[in-house]
């Protein structure tokens, strides 16, 4: 799981519950807690209960006896030590989170990595539940009046506290569980900068796809190619539900779609039906898909809000996160675009489960790419799951059930440790793109250390006619970097040998023989790294160092490039 998420309730030492659920009297805590306990296999505590067996009676008779500042305090000294000794999942009282030192005792949990759901049903639906359940000091007289006026009291506490709200309405209590769980294992990442943003990462995670967009955008154009329609059909029911127009668009698939061409199709149907400033676009596929969307968003009245759904690994961990958009030329990749930062990415692993193996495995070229630019973990990873990697299999790794929107039992189930395995490599590769684009949108510096190996792999994706899969591409490009470095004193032969035997091994190809030196020295003349007429690569000093490697010797260059055709 990832770092920022406490497993089982342990953090540096401590034991704390894997998450808090608060809530109005009637949403379900408990029963919706339970079903979560059992899905985490996790044990579950009732602070009420809790406190009934504090105090050796009923709420409501204590309440009657000593009055709700009394019980208050108590409350406050359950919940507190069982933020500090319950490692499961623990469901609060209604009032609980108003009283001012408990508050405190959830923001400090919260600070410390800790998870608090607003579980939010319809005050129908809650006070239909409350009236049938009694026995509630705070509903006594009309329960009905005393519950909205509650619900305005306590809603927007909740709302400022909570980490996660999750919406029942429509959901059976385990299909609420459901859908909570996934909430409770998202991944996030947040890109900083001038326009900060989060990358979320998990199963059902496109169910934000309203909440990112937020409520000012009437129209939004859903852009996608015609292989992910089971997702984008996905998308547009929980556009729709989110109250927005949405105009479909379908592009062609891979580098076909990112043309100027496809992009002035687009913008003809933005203006033909009205598209404003206020409306916004939502890019759902692989890394083409999404580049393109960014680049309409960037481009239409000079910018408009936009989200990014990648479907593929490498969308996931590059394309979709940093702020890149753009369109192919003939002369070259991405030589037109635009830096203009998504107002979120939703990396829903649901979509990985439609992969084919080669379009999963080529997406683990960029996640290498990270490990060696500045995460050694990555590596780690890498190796130590490597078969398993290379043998992907989509219809094992996600079994879909029903659509999240429709409010239905069936649920999403994965593979268990490989789907958490791909969920870590995500992140952290997230989270190195993170650290260079936060520092450097822009590309003037640092920023341009994620294009190791991308000098190579440029040239061979236009020489091939993008017939090369990017990852593919990059991964050949890496061991050409490595062989350069080596060449010119920077590295020593075990890592260049480490480069092609961790890439193998994963099913990445590691050499090429597909066109004529000369072809490429001219390409990479023209890769945005270089100056002038000087070559510019990335090379590494060492794993998690890399360095700018400005006009080699021609020597080197033609050489390295030739110990990669065998």
């Amino acid at each position: 799981m990832s770092d920022n998420n406490h497993i089982a309730g342990i953090v540096n030492g401590g034991v704390f519950p894997r998450v808090v659920i608060i809530g109005m009297p009637g949403a379900g805590k408990t029963r919706i807690g339970k079903e979560v306990a059992g899905l985490l296999d996790l044990p579950f505590a009732d602070s009420d209960v809790e406190i009934e067996h504090e105090v050796g009676t009923r709420i409501p008779q204590y309440f009657e006896e000593h009055g709700e500042p009394a019980f208050r305090e108590v409350e406050c000294r359950v919940i507190s030590d069982l933020l500090e000794s319950f490692s499961g999942v623990l469901s609060l009282g209604g009032g609980a989170p108003m009283f001012e030192d408990t508050h405190e005792a959830l923001e400090s949990y919260i600070e410390h990595g800790g998870q608090v759901v607003y579980l939010e049903a319809s005050p129908e639906e809650a006070m239909e539940r409350a009236r049938r359940a009694g026995g509630r000091p705070m509903l006594a007289g009309d329960s009905d009046k005393r519950w909205m006026t509650l619900f305005e009291q306590r809603d927007p506490v909740f709302a400022a506290l909570a980490t996660t709200r999750v919406v029942t309405h429509g959901f059976t209590p385990i299909g609420a569980a459901r859908k909570l769980v996934d909430m409770i294992n998202e991944h996030r990442v947040h890109v900083g900068g001038a326009d900060p943003y989060d990358v979320v990462i998990g199963e059902g995670v496109m169910n934000h796809l309203a909440e990112v967009l937020g409520d000012k955008p009437v129209r939004v154009a859903l852009i996608h190619t015609a292989t992910v329609q089971r997702h984008s059909d996905r998308a547009r029911t929980l556009l729709r539900q989110g109250g927005y127009e949405v105009s479909d668009i379908v592009i062609p698939d891979a580098e076909r779609g990112k043309t100027i061409e496809v992009a002035n199709g687009i913008w003809q149907r933005l203006g033909e039906e009205g598209f404003t400033r206020s409306d916004a676009v939502v890019g759902l596929g692989g890394g083409a898909a999404t580049d393109l969307a960014g680049f309409v968003a960037a481009t239409w009245m000079r910018g408009i809000r936009y989200v990014n759904c990648p479907t593929s690994l490498l969308a996931m961990v590059d394309a979709s996160t940093g702020g890149k958009t753009g369109i192919n030329t003939p002369q070259g990749k991405n030589l037109v675009g635009s830096f203009y930062t998504p107002a979120g990415v939703l990396a829903d692993l649901k979509t990985l489960g439609t992969l084919p193996n080669d379009i999963f495995t080529e997406g683990l070229g960029e996640v290498a790419k990270s490990g060696f630019i500045k995460d050694q973990a990555i590596l780690s990873i890498l190796e130590a799951h490597a078969d398993d990697l290379r043998r992907f299999d989509g219809s094992t790794f996600a079994a879909a059930g029903a659509d999240d929107a429709t409010g239905t039992d069936a649920g999403f189930s994965g593979s268990g440790d490989l789907e958490d395995i791909v969920a870590q490599l995500i992140e952290r590769t997230v989270s190195v793109k993170a650290y260079h684009v936060s520092a450097d949108l822009k590309e003037s510096g640092l920023r341009e250390f994620l294009n190791y190996g991308h000098t190579l792999g440029h040239a061979i994706e236009k020489l091939e006619h993008f017939r090369w899969r990017h990852g593919n591409a990059v991964a050949v490009g890496m061991v050409y970097a490595a062989e350069l470095a080596h060449l010119l004193g920077y590295i020593d032969e075990d890592l260049v040998e480490y480069h092609r035997s961790l890439l193998g091994s994963l099913g990445l190809p590691t050499s090429w023989n597909g066109g004529s030196f000369e072809d490429v020295l001219a390409l990479m003349h023209r890769d945005k790294k270089a100056r002038g007429n000087k070559l510019r690569f990335v090379v590494l000093e060492g794993v998690g160092h890399p360095v700018h490697l400005d006009d080699p010797p021609a020597d080197a260059v033609e050489e390295a490039f030739r110990r990669i055709q065998q």
